[in-house]
C-alpha cells in the first residue's frame, strides 16, 4: 500500500513503506477510519503537524480518502517511527454542527448545497432522492445527522462515502458477489447472536396531534424479547412518516441480532455493501450475507481482511 499525506496547501507527501497499517470501512455508520505505522527519518523537511488529509492506494487503485486526526513520532530500539490515524470524509460532517432551520420543501440539491458542499465534499453521481415537505434541522444536529435523516428516513437510502471520498446517495450495487468457500484463505469464522439492544416494541408519538402508533417486532417478542422505546416526533408528521420511523427503529435494532465474522489471509476481499456467499463444508450457517463492515490490514503476519457479515436486508 502507498500512503500519501496532504497538507493545508494541497501538497502531497508520500510516506515510506508502512510497517503496519489498518483500514476500516463501514456501511456509513460509524465513520471509516485508518491507522498506519512507518519508519520516519528525523531529517524530513515536512512536519507531520502540517498534514490534514490522507490518501491510500493499493495495486494502482484508490482504497481510502480521509482526514488526519493524530500524528505521533517516537523513538525506540527499532529506531524512529511515525504513526498516523484518522477517519474517512464523513468526519467533516460529523465534526460540524448544522444551523437550525426549517425548509418548506427540502430537495436533494438543498441538502447538498447547505450541508455538504461547504465542507469541500463531492457527491457521487446517481442519487435522486425525493423532496421532503416541512423538513426541519434541529439546533445541535451534526451535518451528518441532517444528511442521514433526509436520505435514510425519507429517501430509504443509507448515505455513505466511497473510497475516493465522495458522498454516495444511491443503494447498494449487487452486480458482484463474493464467495467464501473451502478454497478461500480462511483464518477464522464465527457466528454471533446478540439479543441485547434488539427492540420488541416502539411507540411513536406525534407531539402536535397526540397520536400514538405502535410497531411490534412480532418474531422477537414471540421468542421472549421485551424491550420498548418511545419516540416523540419533533415536528408535524404524516402517519406514513411516523410508521416508517417506528419500523425503522425496530429494523435497525434487529440488524445487530445476527452477525458472521470472517477473517481471511488476503487484502481487500470485499467492500461494505457487497453480497457475500458463505459456502463451506465445515460450517453450519452457510448462506448469503451482506458485508456490513470490512477491516483490511497488514502487520507481521502479512495481509488480512476481516468481514463482518449481516443479513442481506439489514438496516444501516
Amino acid at each position: 500500500m502507498t500512503a500519501c499525506m496532504i497538507d493545508s496547501a494541497g501538497t502531497r507527501w508520500t510516506l515510506p513503506a508502512p510497517a503496519a497499517w489498518r483500514l476500516e470501512y463501514t456501511a456509513g455508520v460509524p465513520c471509516d477510519s485508518f491507522w498506519l505505522r512507518c519508519p520516519w527519518d528525523g531529517g524530513n523537511a515536512v512536519k507531520p503537524e502540517s498534514w490534514v488529509g490522507f490518501q491510500a492506494e493499493h495495486g494502482g487503485e484508490r482504497v481510502f480518502t480521509g482526514v488526519v486526526d493524530e500524528c505521533e513520532v517516537s523513538i525506540d530500539r527499532n529506531g524512529r517511527m511515525l504513526e498516523v490515524s484518522g477517519r474517512g470524509m464523513a468526519a467533516r460532517l460529523l465534526d460540524n454542527e448544522a444551523l437550525g432551520q426549517d425548509y418548506q420543501s427540502a430537495t436533494q440539491a438543498d441538502i447538498i448545497r447547505d450541508h455538504v458542499t461547504p465542507y469541500g465534499i463531492a457527491v457521487a453521481p446517481g442519487g435522486n432522492l425525493p423532496p421532503v415537505s416541512r423538513f426541519s434541522v434541529a439546533n445541535g444536529s451534526s451535518e451528518w445527522s441532517v444528511v442521514y435523516e433526509f436520505a435514510r428516513y425519507y429517501g430509504g437510502v443509507a448515505p455513505r462515502f466511497d473510497r475516493t471520498g465522495r458522498l454516495v446517495l444511491t443503494g447498494w450495487n449487487d452486480s458482484q458477489e463474493r464467495v467464501v468457500d473451502d478454497s478461500s484463505a480462511l483464518i477464522s469464522i464465527l457466528r454471533r447472536d446478540r439479543r441485547y439492544g434488539v427492540l420488541s416494541q416502539v411507540l411513536v408519538r406525534d407531539r402536535w396531534s397526540g397520536q400514538v402508533e405502535e410497531v411490534v417486532n412480532t418474531s422477537f417478542r414471540e421468542k421472549g424479547g421485551r424491550a420498548r422505546r418511545v419516540i416523540t416526533m419533533p415536528t408535524r408528521s404524516s402517519y406514513k412518516a411516523m410508521r416508517y420511523s417506528g419500523k425503522f427503529q425496530l429494523d435497525k435494532s434487529a440488524s445487530e441480532l445476527e452477525r458472521v465474522e470472517v477473517l481471511l489471509g488476503e487484502a481487500f476481499c470485499a467492500w461494505p455493501g457487497d453480497l457475500v456467499t458463505v459456502r463451506r463444508t465445515d460450517w453450519d450457517w452457510n448462506g448469503r450475507y451482506r458485508a456490513a463492515q470490512v477491516t483490511v490490514g497488514m502487520d507481521g503476519s502479512g495481509y488480512w481482511s476481516g468481514l463482518e457479515l449481516a443479513p442481506v436486508d439489514f438496516t444501516v
